[in-house]
């Protein structure tokens, strides 16, 4: 059986890490707001793929975020894209798994890689 996709590595390769990062911003300021206003928060994460080529996906990651405030909520929504390569498997990496040495033209696997 091949490994499913590695969730941590996928959500740090998101736009080069930036996404993973507003990630952890956003769920301590909803948090926060949370305790300071004793109303609940909301945080939703969209995952849309798309093909482009014959073995690249497009991952479109939207975050949307509501926090309570003093006299009501405070929304807030981000998108961006992040192309990936998809494997044996479907595990998607941001780099192939797999590529063609341009000087031996041998292909060379990411695991058997030392």
């Amino acid at each position: 059986m091949t490994k499913p996709t590695d969730f941590g590595v996928f959500i740090n390769e998101l736009d080069a890490g930036v996404f993973s990062d507003k990630l952890a911003h956003e769920l301590s300021t909803a948090a926060l707001a949370v305790v300071q206003h004793d109303r609940v928060g909301q945080l939703q994460i969209t995952l849309d793929i798309k093909k482009i080529g014959t073995s690249q996906v497009t991952v479109s990651h939207k975050m949307r975020s509501t926090r309570p405030t003093m006299r009501g909520k405070q929304t807030e929504e981000d998108t961006t894209e992040t192309a990936m390569h998809v494997g044996k498997g479907g595990r998607m990496t941001f780099f192939p798994e797999s590529q063609v040495d341009m000087f031996t033209g041998e292909v060379k696997d990411k695991e058997t890689q030392s």
